[in-house]
């Protein structure tokens, strides 16, 4: 069988098949009176009309790839006017079974039918052709021997059919385990190209809210340090150094982010170069970072804080950092309260983030969105919340200023993390 897949797999190209397996038996046939001693069999002397049906049967054997029902005919018929005219030697006689050329051309030329032809043709050559070849060799054969020369003659044939018709559906298995193969290659590359822009698509989102974020703090800080360095120059140039260091922050987040976007054109995209994502642990530096713009933010944590998914810790620094940025934007250096509380009985994360709307003039009317309006950044934090299986509201509150009430799920059991982590670092009121 492994020599089967072996030739299956080299394949010959038909037409030199053909040729090959012509001139191969039509040298045997020609051969074939030298081969016979002559006190064995009685045979006729070769003749021209001898060599004329060798070469018309080896034609007929090169061309069979063009039709070969008809080439199977054809040889047939040749090699039993042969045995006919006693050309060749029976296939049983006195002397016992012999299976010369003549027989083996017939036995090859029905494998290589057996091989290429359809279900129909398959069907006609066990239901006429091998019937028939094998009583014309009975009818021909001596007295007494024609039982044994039609089982061998049908032996003979049935083992080249079933050898042709098993290299046929190991073919056709073959090419459809290519064809499969190929399908699936094509479906995994596609997979990947959709995860690709999926990812793309994600990594735009973080690049809105990073410039948003950034940009508003460095306006926010020029605006200050413009209206302060005329009477307090350190605090003017405090504000110049921390423009400076967002400005750097920014800049290397864009690289990073941007060299993950290039096109395939450019380079093959490796997302594994990704920069790490922020965490819950990661808002109190982005509040220390608001507060440095005048922004007055108190942050409360209730609750015993526990681990949460990747996707729901970047949804909550996103939305602190989304609902802060809209403040600057807005309502200008007013007070914000950020609470965060963990609701174990209920399962979830309630994350509430308000202010109190311009003071004394400064900033400019809220005019926001709630996220169902054009503003790309809260459809953007509505999309984080619901891919991580939360609500979120946002709106005016009674009294002026704006609120954004998020709510996450949170695991079913809940293993505390505080304990975990430095003293430092523990969550507390602020």
């Amino acid at each position: 069988m492994n020599a089967l897949d072996s030739w299956l797999r080299r394949r010959l190209p038909p037409a030199l098949a053909d040729l090959g397996l012509s001139v191969l038996l039509t040298a045997w046939c020609l051969a074939l009176p030298a081969l016979v001693p002559p006190d064995e069999h009685r045979l006729r002397v070769p003749d021209a009309w001898w060599l004329l049906l060798l070469l018309v049967c080896g034609t007929a054997i090169t061309v069979h790839r063009l039709c070969p029902l008809a080439s199977l005919t054809v040889v047939a018929v040749l090699c039993g006017v042969l045995q006919g005219v006693h050309y060749v030697p029976p296939l049983v006689g006195p002397l016992g079974t012999s299976i010369g050329p003549t027989y083996l051309s017939v036995a090859a030329v029905l494998f290589l039918t057996a091989v290429r032809a359809r279900h129909r043709g398959a069907a006609l050559l066990v239901a006429v052709h091998m019937p028939a070849l094998s009583v014309t060799e009975a009818m021909m054969a001596p007295a007494g021997h024609r039982l044994a020369t039609a089982t061998t003659e049908a032996v003979l044939l049935a083992a080249a059919w079933s050898l042709g018709r098993l290299v046929r559906t190991r073919t056709a298995m073959r090419s459809q385990a290519l064809e499969r193969a190929a399908a699936l290659e094509g479906e995994q590359f596609a997979n990947a190209r959709a995860a690709m822009m999926e990812e793309r698509a994600r990594i735009a989102r973080e690049l809105h809210d990073i410039v948003a974020h950034h940009v508003s703090l460095m306006i926010v800080q020029t605006i200050a340090a413009d209206r302060v360095q005329t009477h307090d120059l350190d605090k003017a140039h405090e504000l110049h150094r921390s423009i400076e260091e967002t400005g750097r922050a920014t800049v290397t987040e864009l690289r990073q982010l941007l060299d993950v976007l290039r096109t395939d054109a450019e380079d093959d995209v490796d997302l594994s170069r990704q920069p790490p994502q922020p965490s819950i642990d990661a808002v109190p530096a982005l509040l220390d970072s608001v507060r440095a713009t005048g922004l007055q933010v108190h942050y409360t944590v209730v609750g015993e804080p526990v681990e949460l998914p990747a996707g729901s810790q970047l949804a909550v620094y996103r939305i602190v950092q989304e609902a802060l940025t809209n403040t600057l934007k807005h309502a200008g250096r007013t007070h914000a309260t950020v609470t965060m509380t963990w609701e174990h009985d209920r399962h979830r994360l309630s994350l509430r983030l308000c202010d109190a709307g311009p003071q004394d003039g400064a900033g400019s009317p809220p005019i926001r969105t709630s996220g169902q309006g054009p503003g790309h950044g809260m459809v953007g934090i509505r999309e984080r919340i619901a891919a991580a299986g939360g609500t979120l509201h946002a709106g005016p509150r009674a009294g002026g200023g704006f609120c954004v009430h998020a709510v996450l799920p949170i695991p079913s059991v809940p293993g505390s993390r505080t304990d975990a982590l430095p003293p430092q670092r523990r969550p507390r009121p602020r």
